[in-house]
Formats: C-alpha cells, structure tokens, sequence
C-alpha cells in the first residue's frame, strides 16, 4: 500500500485571561504621580507610565517607591518591546531582592512572552519562578503554560508529564487533553489518540480541528472507508493546508479500495507539501488513470517521476512503459522499461520490464547497447524465462536486422561455436558492405572472403563475390575483379540478386581497364541489351564500348556507338563528338573529319577537349597541305592555350611547315621560341635539329654554333655521352627491370642535372620510386617537371604529387598543385579529382568560403561521380555549420539523407536537429528512432541525437524520459566528453526546474 503520512495542523492555545490572587497592597505614603502613573498603566498607556514611573523613580527618596518604580519601567518597557525590557526586569530582581513585586515581575514576564508566543522566551522565566507561594489555580496556570512551552519546541518528553497534571483541570483540561492527543497521534499512536480526542469530541472548538485527524488515523490504520467519510466532512471547514491534505486522504483511500474514478478528482486537488508533490503522489494519480484506460493522463503523471531509486519508481516506470505501448510509443516505451529493468526492488516487476526492453530493442534498434547483447543477456539472466524460445528467434534475426553489424560480428566472434553460421555469414557481408561504404576497401574485402567461405546462404554468397570483386577492382587489383566478377555470373543464385543487374557493365570496365578491349565489347554490349534503367549508366557504358572499339580499330561500330551518345544528349557530348570526328579519320573521310572538328569548335566553344581538337584539325590541315589554315588554327591553339600542352608542339609544326615552304626565317623564329620557352622538352630537342638543317644548309654553322651554345641544355661536346647514359636506363625501363632503371636514372641526373633529358629522366624515376611504395622520395623529381615548361609529362606529375600530399594529409602543399592540376589538366577525370579534393583540403584547413566555392563547381558538373556529389553536399553542410549558416546547412543535410554509412547517420542527425529547433519536436524523434535502428554502427551520432531526444521529451512534457536519457548519456558515453558535458548543463538545468514542483527531484 503506497501512502504518505501528512504533518499537522497546530492549533495555538487560547488563553483566558486568568490572573495570580494578590493581597492588596496599603499604600504608605499619597504620591499623586505616583498613583498616575499607575492609572496610565491600568490603562494601557504604556509609554506615558513609563515615562511617569521614571521620573517619580529619579526624585524619590523611598525604597519602596524606587523598587516599585524599577518594577513598572521594566514591565512597560517589555510591553513596549524595548530592547531592554528583559535587561531591565533581570535588573530590578538582582536591585530589589525583597520587594513584594519580586515573584510577580516573574509571572508578568512570562505572561508577556507567552502572550506574544515567544514560548523560548517564556520557558526561561517559567523555569525561574518559585512555584511554593502560588495557590492551585495558579499552579494550574503554571504547569500548563510550561507543558505548552515545551510542546511548542516539540519536546514530547517534557510536555507530556505537565499536561497530564492538568488533564482533568476545569480551566486546562480540553486543551491539555487535545495536546496530548496530537502528540500520541504524531508518533503513530491511534489508538491513545483517538482515546484522548473522543474525550473533547464534543467541544466545538476542538471537533473541526480534529476531523482530519480522526480521517488520517483511519487512513493510516486502513479504515478507508470511515476515512473517507470523515474526510468529506472536515472537507469544507478546514484550512486550505486541512483541506488540501483531506483531499489526499479520501484520494487515497478509494485509491486503496480499487475505486479509481472516485480516486481521481480528490488526488488532484491536492496541493503538496509547501506546494510541491512528490514521486508517490504522481505515481497514485498515474496508476488511476492507467487503470481507467487513460494511457495519456497516466504518462503524464508518471513522466514527472524523476530519478526515482525506490519500489514506487519501478512500478511507475514500468507501468509508463505500458503507457507508452497503448499508444505505440515504442520510442518512450523503451526508456521506462530500460530503466524499470535496472531496478531490483520487485524481482518480477524486473524481469518483465527486462523482456519488454529486450523485445523494443529488436524492434525499434538500442542506442545504448547491440540488441544481440541485449537478447543475450536476458537469456543468461532469466533462463527460465516463458518467452525465451521467442527470444531465440528475435537473437538470431538480430545480428542482421539490428544493422549494428561490427558489434553484432564482435558478439558472434567470441560464441563462433554455438552462434548460427547463416546469420554469421549475413554479418559478415553486410559489415563488409558498412566499411566498402566508408572506403575501407581493404577491410572490407576480407569480410567479403570470410562471408563467402562460410557457404550458407546462396544469396549471400553469391552478392558476397560481387562486392568482393568490386573491392579488387577499387583497389586496381583487375585480373581478380574479372575473375571474381564472372564467378559471380556463373554462380545460379546471383540471377536473383539486385546486384545482378550492373555486374555486365561492371565486367566491362573491369576488362577496359585490363585493355581486353574484345571483351570489354562484348561485356557492355551484354549490359546495353538488358535495357538499364539507369540512363547515365547506359550513356557511359556506349561511351566506354566505343572507346574499346576504337582502340581494336573497328571504326564504323565505335562510330555508331558515339552517335548514341550524342543522342542521349546526357553527359560526354563533346568527348563523343571528339572521338567520331577522329573515326572519320581513319575511314578516309578526311572531309568529314574536318567538318566534324570545325562543328565541335563551333558547338563546344568551353570544353576541355577544345585545344585538343584545334591541334588535331590543325594537323589535319597540315597533312592534307592546307598550310594556311594549318598556320591559322595552330595561331587559335597558341592564343587559347597560353603556354599549354600543345602550346610548345603547335610552335615546332608552325617551324616545321615554314621550313618545308622555303620560309627558313619564319622556321627558325619558331624553333627558337620553342627552345626559348620550353627547354629541356622532346619539342625542344626536335626544334634544336631541325634549326641545325637550316643552319647548315644555308652555310650558316658558326651561326649555329654560337646560339646553341647559349643552351644549356645542349653541351655538343657532352652530347654523346648524354644520351648514351640516358638510353642505357630507358633500355632497363623497357625491360621492366625497375630496379636497374632507377638506378641508372638517378646516376643519369646526377651527372647530368641539366642535361639533354633530364626532364624525362627525372619523370621516370618518380614513376619507379611511386611504384616502389616511396613515394616521398618521388616528391623532388616529380617537382623537378612540374617546375618545368608544360609538357606531356606535367598533368601526371601533378596528379602524382596532389596524390602523395593528400595521402599525408599535407593540405598546405597539395592545395598549389591541385590548382595547377585544375587549371592545367586535360583530362576530365584529373579535373574532376582536382576540384574535389581542393574543397575537401580548403575544409580540412578551414578555410570555408574556398571550400563552398568548389562545392559549386563540382555540382555543376555533371561529369562528377555520385560519391563525390555527396562528398561536396557535406563539405556544404558543415561548413555552413562552422560558419553559422544553417540555413544552408539543412538543405544541404537533406540531399544526403539518401546516403548510406556515417554520412548518412550525420544527415540524419542534422535532420532531427533542425526539426527540434523548428519546434517539430515528435517529427525529430521519428528521425532519431530511425538513426537507432538504421545507423547502429555509429555511435557519435547516435548519442547526438540523444541529446536532442532528451530535449524534445522535456519541450513534450516529459520531464521523466528528458532527464533518464540525459542521465544515460552521461553515465554510458563518456568516451564523447563533448556530447556528455552538454548533456551534465542540460540535466542540471532540468532539474533545477522540476524540484520547484517535485520535492523528490534533488538538485
């Protein structure tokens, strides 16, 4: 039985006005002020007596008036509450030992005092008085304003024996037995109360004061009923402090008498204890309005039951728990059977919580621990338990449906030899697929293995070789990935699989990065008949086949695919266009070639394919004797390109074709240029000798002589010995001795640093030592050729290098490179890799506006990898977090919501995020359930979105869940001190605010 006793109304004692008998007193002597200052004190003029008494006191001369005099100014002065007034009194019984006012100055004062209920006060005179002259009435008097004295400073022990001397006194006798009722009734004794308070039970005064004590000690000794009917009819006669604890009182009587409805209206009209309740009065209320099927009263009652550690807590939130089921809140549900099953006071009130608790975590997911673990520990816990074949069941789904994959691998690890092997080999994959997601490619890929050896489900099995063969393919690892992925083709289950339908066009690429360019046809070929649904991927698998066809030389079929593309009008358009035009080349149908080119310079005026289609018209031109128009267009190239690629090849034909016109001034002003301005090339070398013909053909050797020996580069003496050395390492490259030629590369540059070909024999040396895992000691080589004038080395080196930086988080020197690497490259992809990772290295430096301004350029390109897309969406997001945009800031998180991995528990985070700020607050926490469920694995944000739980159940009125979860947090994620230190300020802020209402919530 739950119930709370109540404090006492004390009633203050009423005191007739019962004075000591005096003998009269014959005045000796006739002083008129003296007599008026007694007429003014009988009058109550105090102050006017007091000044009177003291100035008879400063001009007589008999010591009787004096003494008397003393007595009044002391006796007006306490009336007067003069600060002195006790001193004066104490002073004049020290001064005046024998006068006849002596004993009564003791009788005045504690009457005083008494009288203006200082009881301390009046003690201590009371326990100076001689009791021996005073007569029976005063001794009554006596006995019964110390018993009162000590009553009023609770001394039961002594008030006790002097009230039971007045108990049958005519004057004293109600009260004294009324107080000695309360006081027998404050320590639980009944029945001796009930004897004392039947005794003036029909005394008015004393009959509206003891009705609600009479309905307690009912109560209290389980009479509910005569409680409550005494109750009812103190109700209305009380104070609002009686009447509030008599509504209690019948509250929870018909509460005791399983009589709900009539429970409900009583209980709320109680007002608490100094105007707070606590945990069991909200828990009585609750559990009324439970049992009438009023789930949504009840949890608003038992939610304010904060931190409770009791029996009553654990019904409380056991029973919201039930609650919060009526209503399908599993959400909240979880939380109070959580925190019931932790409790110990009811075992089965535990066990029960426990299994509710473990089956919602099946449910709905568990941020706090794995449900594996869960289920786990129930079972060890509870061995007997009637459900545990159900729990059986809900464990082994558990592993996969919990998506919680790298503890549920960690549980199945340790139980290898009970757990069962189809649900292991499930973990297996799917947490291969959680790393694959993340870019832990070669984690995953031996998760892909394991899943596959275990041999259980087909399905599985078969999904398992795919991902396994895209991991070898990711980590460049082809010849496995076209073995795996056609192990996959073959496998009877993958048919069924949804990774079925992209394996063709996946195969393809694998075989065209392995240039089996016959089989790449006929991979894309396989998949363009399967009539995709995904267009991008069908326009990029006739782009790719048509590129194999190109290479194996079957120019009609490649021509046929870059028309489809075209047609598609989606992506590629111009490279498409590019490569059809160079078709017509090779079919003889130089015409059209140049047609095509001419068209694509006209349709395609920023294309990245530009300069290269000006050169190759150009030279076309060239080859078909149209000098002029090869002059020109080479003119467009140099303009467009600035010191580019082709600028330094444009320069040596332009030399080339004057010098096959008979123009060898013209010739030599460009093969000068070249040398000029891009030294050390193979175009410089070329434009060297072709000066030398004109030189020597028009007799001009010492001309010669003395330019090239401004070159130095160029030692004619030396040259020999130059490429000598040089061609000794190149031979070992071809070979493929790596070791040798590297060796003979760096001894090449060492005794050559500025030699003929030292440009590509530092290239090459980077390329071995890149090969060879040293990368840093390519850094200096592959600086030595990006340092140098563009040639057809540059764009690799730069990729080479931003690849190294990168990979040593080294943002500050990457981010030169990158630039150069976007503004310089020609291929698509290295543009596209440049900018993405300039935005990713400006983030990483916080510098956020510079981040922003690529995530722009990367979604306008429609070039750029889905993957990537997402990388730009989320440098978007936080960066307009880190610079309190967060308008930004929830669009960009809302475009990730489709993402998968830790991407997409922070988007989901951020979902929840912004809905609590806008006020949605269950929306929110349909957000965070789903974090609970499907994001298990990530557990930072997880907890984040706890914390904003936490806040959107105290912004719903449920103070309980708020504070459980927030004490959760703090009690179970210590290693997330950011997240827990907000959550400790938050806790403290919420309680500060309940223990205005709930005295059980301790601040």
């Amino acid at each position: 039985m739950l119930r709370k006793s109540i404090s006492v109304f004390v009633m203050l004692v009423t005191f007739l006005n019962i004075g000591y008998s005096q003998n009269s007193m014959i005045y000796t002597h006739e002083n008129v002020e003296f007599n008026r200052a007694k007429e003014l004190y009988k009058d109550q003029q105090y102050l006017s007596a007091f000044t009177l008494f003291k100035k008879v006191n400063d001009n007589t001369k008999s010591l009787e008036t004096e003494s008397d005099c003393a007595y009044y100014v002391a006796i007006c002065a306490l009336k007067l509450e003069h600060e002195n007034g006790e001193d004066l009194m104490q002073k004049f019984i020290k001064n005046y030992p024998n006068s006849n006012k002596n004993s009564l100055a003791y009788k005045d004062v504690s009457d005083f005092y008494f009288n203006s209920e200082k009881y301390k006060d009046a003690l201590t005179w009371l326990q100076k008085m001689n009791t021996s002259s005073l007569n029976r009435d005063e001794i009554e008097r006596f006995n019964f304003m110390k018993a009162y004295c000590y009553f009023s400073q609770k001394n039961v022990k002594e008030a006790t024996p002097l009230f039971e001397k007045v108990v049958n006194s005519k004057t004293y006798g109600s009260q004294a037995k009324y107080y000695l009722g309360f006081m027998e009734y404050e320590v639980d004794n009944y029945k001796k109360a009930n004897t004392y308070f039947e005794a003036v039970d029909d005394e008015k005064k004393y009959k509206e004061k003891m009705g609600y004590f009479q309905a307690d000690m009912n109560f209290k000794l389980g009479n509910f009923q005569k409680a409550i009917d005494l109750g009812k009819v103190s109700l209305n006669k009380g104070d609002a402090t009686e009447k509030s604890e008599l509504n209690k009182i019948i509250g929870e009587s018909y509460f005791n008498l399983n009589k709900y409805t009539e429970a409900i209206p009583y209980l709320e009209q109680y007002k608490g204890k100094k105007g707070k309740w606590n945990n069991t009065d909200y828990y009585l209320l609750g559990y009324a309005h439970y049992k009438k099927n009023d789930f949504e009263s009840a949890i608003s009652q038992f939610s304010k039951i904060i931190s409770g550690n009791d029996s009553v807590a654990q019904n409380a939130y056991y029973h919201l728990g039930e609650s919060y089921m009526k209503l399908d809140r599993k959400q909240e549900a979880f939380n109070a059977f959580k925190n019931a099953s932790e409790m110990e006071f009811e075992p089965k009130i535990q066990e029960d919580a426990y299994y509710n608790y473990a089956k919602i975590s099946y449910e709905i997911g568990n941020p706090y621990a794995s449900t594996p673990e869960v289920l786990t520990n129930f079972k060890t816990k509870y061995p007997n338990n009637p459900n545990n074949t159900e729990i059986d069941q809900l464990l082994i789904n558990s592993y996969v449906t919990s998506k919680n994959y790298k503890d549920a691998l960690v549980l199945l690890e340790k139980n290898k030899r009970t757990v069962n092997k189809e649900t292991y080999q499930k973990v297996l994959f799917y947490r291969g697929l959680e790393l694959f997601t993340d870019s832990f490619y070669t984690e995953a890929s031996f998760l892909f293995v394991k899943s596959i050896l275990e041999n259980r489900n087909p399905t599985i099995q078969s999904r398992a070789t795919f991902w396994h063969a895209e991991t070898e393919y990711v980590l460049e690892k082809f010849e496995d990935a076209a073995t795996h992925f056609n192990i996959f083709l073959n496998l009877p289950e993958s048919k069924n699989t949804i990774e079925n339908k992209n394996v063709l066009y996946h195969l393809g690429y694998t075989y065209f990065k392995l240039k089996n360019y016959e089989n790449a046809i006929t991979q894309f070929d396989s998949y363009i008949k399967t009539n995709p649904t995904d267009k991008a991927k069908l326009n990029d698998a006739y782009l790719r086949m048509a590129d194999a066809q190109f290479v194996t030389a079957k120019y009609w079929p490649a021509l046929e695919s870059y028309n489809k593309v075209i047609g598609f009008k989606l992506i590629d358009t111009d490279y498409a266009s590019f490569q059809k035009a160079i078709c017509y080349g090779f079919i003889n149908k130089t015409d059209t070639k140049i047609e095509e080119l001419n068209a694509f310079i006209k349709n395609f005026p920023k294309s990245k394919y530009r300069t290269d289609v000006l050169f190759e018209l150009a030279n076309t031109y060239t080859n078909n004797d149209k000098t002029d128009l090869a002059l020109t267009t080479f003119d467009l190239l140099i303009k467009e390109q600035n010191n580019g690629i082709y600028t330094s090849k444009a320069l040596l034909r332009q030399g080339l074709i004057y010098s096959n016109t008979k123009k060898p001034e013209l010739a030599l002003a460009k093969f000068k240029k070249v040398v000029a301005d891009f030294p050390k090339t193979q175009e410089s070398l070329e434009a060297v000798t072709a000066a030398k013909e004109i030189y020597v053909n028009s007799g001009r050797v010492e001309e010669y002589a003395t330019w090239v020996r401004t070159l130095n580069f160029v030692n004619v003496t030396d040259a020999e010995l130059d490429n000598t050395t040089y061609e000794a390492a190149e031979k070992q490259y071809e070979m493929n001795n790596s070791k040798g030629a590297l060796t003979g590369f760096v001894s090449y540059i060492k005794s050559f640093p500025n030699g003929i070909n030292s440009l590509k024999a530092n290239f090459y040396a980077a390329q071995l030592y890149f090969g060879d895992n040293q990368s840093n000691k390519s850094i200096i080589h592959y600086e030595y050729v990006i340092n140098q004038p563009a040639c057809e080395y540059t764009e690799q080196s730069l990729a080479r290098l931003c690849e190294i930086y990168l990979k040593n988080n080294d943002y500050k020197n990457a981010i030169p490179v990158l630039k150069r690497l976007e503004t310089e490259g020609n291929f698509p992809q290295n543009i596209s890799y440049a900018q993405s990772n300039l935005m990713r290295a400006y983030y990483e430096e916080k510098q956020y506006e510079n981040a922003l301004n690529y995530t722009e350029k990367i979604l306008n390109n429609p070039k750029i990898d889905e993957k990537i897309k997402y990388d730009a969406q989320i440098v978007i997001a936080r960066s307009a977090i880190k610079t309190n945009d967060e308008a930004k800031a929830k669009t960009a998180y809302l475009k990730l919501l489709k993402a998968k991995g830790e991407l997409g528990a922070e988007a989901h985070y951020y979902d929840a995020y912004f809905k609590n700020k806008e006020g949605k607050y269950d929306a929110s926490n349909k957000v965070i359930a789903k974090i609970n469920k499907d994001f298990q694995g990530y557990k930072y944000f997880g907890v984040k979105a706890l914390l904003i739980m936490a806040k959107n159940q105290y912004a719903l009125k449920d103070s309980y869940s708020a504070i459980y979860i927030l004490e959760n947090i703090i009690k179970n994620f210590s290693e997330y001190q950011d997240v827990v230190e907000e959550a400790k300020t938050t806790l403290d802020a919420y309680k500060q605010e309940e223990s205005k209402t709930n005295s059980s919530v301790e601040n």
